[in-house]
């Protein structure tokens, strides 16, 4: 696994867990679009999760957090979407290096909450083209459907992200403000 600033396994694999429970139970709590389609708030969480921890987190919080959406929610298991979620997570877990990890310095400037959203887009779109795509190769779904899933997902979670993950992330940066203001204290 990858480490960020020296994470030490143990503790990469309790976020992990913390962070495919908090976005598997999350899941549940969702509201239906379309056949097997939800608009899901816990997205945010799984963007939160990713945007702060990396790409490698994010793809792990991703996709087991989905396999216990799927496992709870009663319909099943799909893995090709459990795929796609986590690479949703990789592609916001890109916005550590890409932001020069703006949310550690306790900033979140305009243009980073600009890359994070672009970055949800360009996830939930592609990390949920790749699902469909699946859906219809292996499990011989019907294209016209799995592409309006896909369509409506990507919009919706960008939406549900740009709105409360982008909420998420402020929180963060002042908390990392709030830190670095109480060191520097200490220090005089």
């Amino acid at each position: 696994m990858e480490q960020k600033k020296g994470m030490q396994p143990v503790r990469m694999v309790v976020i992990i867990a913390i962070g495919a429970a908090l976005y598997g139970i999350g899941g549940l709590i969702s509201i239906p679009v379309f056949a097997n389609t939800t608009i899901k708030p816990a997205m945010a969480i799984l963007a939160l999760f990713a945007a702060v921890f990396g790409p490698v987190i994010g793809f792990l919080v991703g996709f087991l957090g989905h396999w216990l959406t799927d496992l709870f929610a009663g319909w099943g298991v799909w893995p090709t979407w459990m795929l796609g979620s986590g690479i949703v997570g990789v592609a916001i877990g890109l916005f550590g290096k890409m932001s020069k990890d703006c949310l550690s310095k306790g900033e979140l400037p305009r243009s980073a909450i600009g890359l994070f959203i672009l970055l949800s887009f360009l996830g939930n779109f592609i990390g949920y083209m790749v699902s469909a795509l699946l859906d219809f190769l292996f499990f011989a779904e019907p294209m016209d459907k799995v592409i309006t899933q896909q369509l409506i997902i990507a919009f919706t979670n960008t939406i549900v992200i740009a709105i409360l993950g982008t909420l998420l992330l402020m929180l963060v940066a002042k908390r990392n403000k709030n830190s670095q203001n109480l060191s520097r204290d200490e220090q005089a």
